[in-house]
């Protein structure tokens, strides 16, 4: 049927479909934009130094990469305790030499400069923290 066929009725239900469906492809257009930038943006890249606490695989459905870093800021913090200068980490599951290096370092109490990133959102896939440490380097 052509639209000089079609009741006023019908024209208007033929545009209203049109436009729902071009908001619902935008919708997911905006919405495919937001999670690619969420999983992939940086927010921050950084470095922090110290000695690496612990390191292990946690989680139930999605296994992650977490650590501790203790900054130790050498009583710059008076009163507080290690755990509140510690910075916690994520590490990224496809970065095996990073996970080893991790552990080792964590073993032998070596001091270590992290290089990380901050992401924008927290994914459960992806770890517990928006930090995720991207490159060790052993001090002498």
């Amino acid at each position: 049927m052509t639209m000089e066929n079609l009741s006023f009725g019908q024209k208007i239900k033929r545009s209203i479909t049109k436009i729902v469906k071009r908001i619902l492809i935008l919708g997911i257009l905006v919405f495919a934009a937001l999670m690619a930038f969420w999983q992939w943006g940086v927010y921050e890249r950084g470095v922090k130094a110290g000695k690496v606490l612990s390191v292990s695989e946690k989680g139930f459905v999605f296994k992650t990469y977490e650590g501790k870093l203790n900054l130790e800021t050498f009583g710059a913090l008076k009163g507080a305790s290690p755990i509140a200068e510690s910075f916690d980490f994520s590490v990224e599951k496809d970065q095996e030499e990073v996970i080893r290096e991790l552990q080792e370092v964590a073993l032998s109490g070596e001091r270590v400069n992290l290089y990380f990133i901050k992401r924008y959102v927290i994914f459960p896939w992806r770890g517990d923290t928006n930090v995720f440490v991207e490159k060790v380097e052993r001090l002498k």
